[in-house]
């Protein structure tokens, strides 16, 4: 038996529940681990609330990430053996696969034997965050020495390993923030300059920063209203890689600001790197790199117990974290 997260309706944290269920035995191609820590994600926030790509199936299991070791392979898996201290790289949809529990499933092409030097926090604290920045400024934005990388929401996990890995290219990460009140803590982070949305003119803040030239890269995931500040910030031929949309308003787009700088605006999601072997493959081997030679390393905000899943969540959507909020599981 194995004690899982679930839920049974759409709604508030309040629905999730822990449940004792059977574990199956590894099918041809996946993978059972005994987790020792699992990453939380605003994804499974969405998916919980009835508000993600895809709508869950009751009773619904939940989670993109976790890390422990490997209990039992199944058939036609090779290079993963029992014992292996390993993380998960979403990959897969949460209908199919939920890793949120002690004893989970996940198919073998989303595990990862992860670097020693990562605590099980950490190794749960990786892949949602680091393939998603890498998937924008490196695969997507070719991010160059000297560029400069506009970072809306930078406290958040992504926008952390944003920062590191815009720092790895020899980019300058701007991060942006509502307040000033994390102000420090981006810097310490590697920002180059941080800038309060809420409280500074963000146009004219690039504009000193860049000598008037605006960013080359901006890898945004709220949009709303603020948006149009972006364009007006980027440089001309500059890309706007969009994520998500944290923010409730309508995005307004100015269409003059667009064709006049030949900006270009791309929608963006991490399963359009995880769910191609290639790409995958050459995104876990830069994160992989980072990792081991310390270039990159998650940034955890919080842990909580694994029974404290309900409070968790209710803390990931308060918005006050700076790095991933995780949670630990007992042996």
């Amino acid at each position: 038996m194995s004690k899982v997260v679930r839920f049974h309706r759409t709604g508030g944290p309040e629905v999730l529940q822990l449940e004792e269920v059977t574990a199956r035995e590894p099918q041809s191609g996946e993978v059972r681990i005994r987790t020792r820590a699992l990453g939380l994600n605003r994804a499974e926030v969405m998916f919980r609330n009835g508000a993600y790509v895809v709508d869950p199936v009751f009773p619904s299991s939940l989670g993109y990430e976790a890390s422990g070791e490997v209990e039992s392979v199944g058939p036609n898996v090779s290079g993963l053996t029992i014992g292996d201290a390993v993380s998960v790289v979403p990959s897969f949809a949460m209908t199919d696969y939920g890793v949120h529990g002690e004893l989970v499933i996940a198919p073998a092409t989303a595990v990862v034997k992860h670097p020693e030097n990562l605590s099980w926090e950490e190794a749960a604290a990786v892949w949602m965050n680091f393939i998603t920045a890498y998937g924008a400024l490196i695969d997507l934005a070719k991010v160059q020495p000297g560029d400069t990388v506009l970072i809306p929401a930078a406290s958040s996990s992504v926008g952390l390993a944003a920062i590191q890995i815009a720092r790895m290219a020899g980019a300058q990460p701007v991060a942006l923030t509502r307040t000033s009140a994390k102000r420090q803590q981006l810097l310490d982070a590697g920002a180059a300059a941080v800038i309060s949305t809420s409280e500074e003119d963000v146009v004219a803040q690039v504009r000193d920063l860049t000598d008037g030239q605006g960013a080359q890269v901006v890898f945004d995931p709220v949009a709303g209203p603020g948006f149009a500040d972006l364009v007006a910030a980027a440089a001309p031929h500059a890309m706007i890689i969009v994520y998500g949309a944290l923010a409730p308003d309508p995005t307004p787009l100015p269409v003059l600001g667009v064709l006049g700088k030949h900006l270009t605006i791309r929608g963006y999601e991490l399963f359009e790197i995880t769910r191609d072997d290639n790409r995958r493959q050459d995104a876990i081997e830069f994160v992989l790199r980072g990792l081991t030679d310390g270039t990159l390393r998650p940034v955890i905000d919080t842990t909580f117990e694994f029974g404290d899943i309900v409070e968790a969540h209710r803390y990931l959507e308060a918005g006050n974290q700076v790095g991933k909020v995780v949670l630990t599981v007992p042996r």
